[in-house]
């Protein structure tokens, strides 16, 4: 059997998610909350532009301390902060590749081949999106896999489907991946870092991810 071709990295632009209200840090923006001296959105930002062709940031609030990053900063076409479907959107508007990755501001140690593995999976399975499914650090404290909706690549010929569906009022990730070809790509290896996944929702969650 033939390989299945890789999609090259050139071939991929990633989008950092930072356009959310922070609601759960009481409002401040999640992404220029310093861990380990920086700003989290530009972890990120590092170890996706390392993965990806070109990367993007979305934000809504101070643009110019997004700016100051180097790279394109766009805001939501969709107004009130409606969740990460508008970044993806906004991501998918401002794609010139034909593959679009996704990444929040808020898990500073995502894995360094996350492009690589959901590139493999999505063309294994000729997928039109492969999300990451980690290991769940909540809940029960059971060691099943999670679905880590944020963390998706995409075709980017998706973009009319995704803008019907939040013309339609909805905004919840899965409800719309649902309704396309998609690949859950396990990052459950030997090796693979348990904590790869861990978001800091609040600042004491930041905090302890720090001091880790």
């Amino acid at each position: 059997m033939p390989a299945h071709p890789a999609i090259a990295p050139a071939e991929i632009t990633g989008l950092v998610l930072a356009g959310g209200r922070g609601s759960r840090m009481g409002g401040v923006d999640k992404g220029l909350q310093t861990f380990n001296g920086e700003p989290l959105a530009l972890h990120a930002v590092r170890r996706l532009g390392a993965q990806v062709g070109q990367a993007i940031i979305n934000a809504n609030r101070n643009l110019a301390a997004y700016e100051a990053f180097g790279i394109p900063v766009r805001a939501d076409s969709l107004a009130d902060y409606p969740g990460p479907l508008a970044g993806f959107l906004t991501g998918l508007a401002h794609c010139a590749t034909p593959f679009l990755l996704t990444v929040p501001c808020d898990t500073p140690l995502f894995p360094l081949d996350l492009a690589a593995r959901l590139s493999e999976a999505l063309a294994a399975a000729d997928a039109e999106i492969a999300m990451v499914s980690a290991p769940d650090s909540e809940g029960d404290g059971g060691p099943g896999l999670r679905p880590q909706p944020v963390f998706c690549l995409l075709r980017t010929s998706l973009r009319d489907s995704l803008q019907r569906f939040t013309d339609a009022g909805h905004r919840k990730v899965q409800a719309w991946t649902a309704q396309h070809r998609t690949v859950l790509v396990p990052f459950d290896r030997p090796g693979d870092s348990p904590e790869a996944f861990f978001n800091a929702n609040t600042l004491a969650e930041l905090q302890a991810l720090q001091n880790r």
